[in-house]
Formats: structure tokens, C-alpha cells, sequence
């Protein structure tokens, strides 16, 4: 055996086993963010479901068929919602206005439903939000990934 292959043998025998690190590794550039619940197919579910609900409302007559579009609708757009929330936390891809969109539209409706505010005052509370939300979550993009939005 040449001294060569005898050095080689002792450095790689020398190596200590690498063990799996604490930290959360940083994701590549093309690789897209887990879901904490694993592999199980959480967010095509519901879709899917949305989809049925949907597609069941436009065939039903009255109120029933109404709610089945709405809950579809909602379903639907949460699924979406948490995809957005996922990639963008994780540094994937910037979903700044659709998030600050998201929570302008629900602070519109919460305060124009539920505290009877005027249609012109919870608008421009909401553009607010909207305003406040979309400063930050490009900031927290940014301090993720070093770039205040990213492109395909």
C-alpha cells in the first residue's frame, strides 16, 4: 500500500462522525419551506375540500348553496393565506402585499361589521394597517434574506 493511500485512510478515519446541528439550516435559494405538520398533504386537502364546497354551492338552490360558496371561498383563500405566511417567513419569496392586503381587508371588515364604523373610517384605518404591515414585512424579508423582495 503507498504512503499515499495509508494518509488518506488515517484522515478519513481520523474524521469524527458529523451529527445533526441544533440551529435550523438556512434554505437554498430553490428550496421551498417545509410545513410543520410534516409531509402530510395538510394544504391540498383543504383545497381540495374548497374545491367540492365550491363546486356543490353552485349547484344547490337558496341559502344553502350561499354558505357552501362562502365557506368554500374562505377555505380556499386560507389555504393560500398560510402558503404566503410559510414563504414568506422562511425567506422563499416576498408575499408582502398579499399579507398586508389580507390583514387591511379583515380590519376592514372587523371594524365596519362588528364596531359599526363607518365604510370611510375603517378604509382608512385599514389602508393604515396596510401601510404599518407592508414597512414591516419587507423589513423582516429583508433582515431573512438581504433583499427587500425576491423574483423568480
Amino acid at each position: 500500500m503507498s504512503k499515499q493511500r495509508r494518509k488518506q485512510r488515517q484522515r478519513t478515519a481520523a474524521r469524527p462522525a458529523l451529527s445533526p446541528s441544533p440551529a435550523p439550516r438556512r434554505l437554498s435559494g430553490e428550496e421551498r419551506p417545509s410545513a410543520p405538520w410534516g409531509s402530510f398533504p395538510l394544504v391540498e386537502l383543504v383545497v381540495a375540500v374548497a374545491l367540492v364546497m365550491l363546486v356543490t354551492g353552485f349547484f344547490l338552490a337558496g341559502t344553502r348553496g350561499t354558505v357552501l360558496i362562502g365557506v368554500g371561498l374562505l377555505l380556499g383563500s386560507l389555504a393560500g393565506l398560510e402558503l404566503s405566511v410559510r414563504e414568506h417567513l422562511a425567506g422563499y419569496r416576498s408575499h408582502t402585499l398579499l399579507l398586508a392586503a389580507a390583514a387591511a381587508v379583515a380590519t376592514m371588515l372587523l371594524l365596519a361589521y362588528l364596531a359599526n364604523f363607518s365604510a370611510g373610517l375603517s378604509f382608512a384605518v385599514a389602508a393604515a394597517v396596510f401601510g404599518v404591515l407592508a414597512l414591516l414585512l419587507t423589513r423582516l424579508f429583508r433582515a431573512r434574506t438581504g433583499r427587500a423582495f425576491k423574483l423568480r
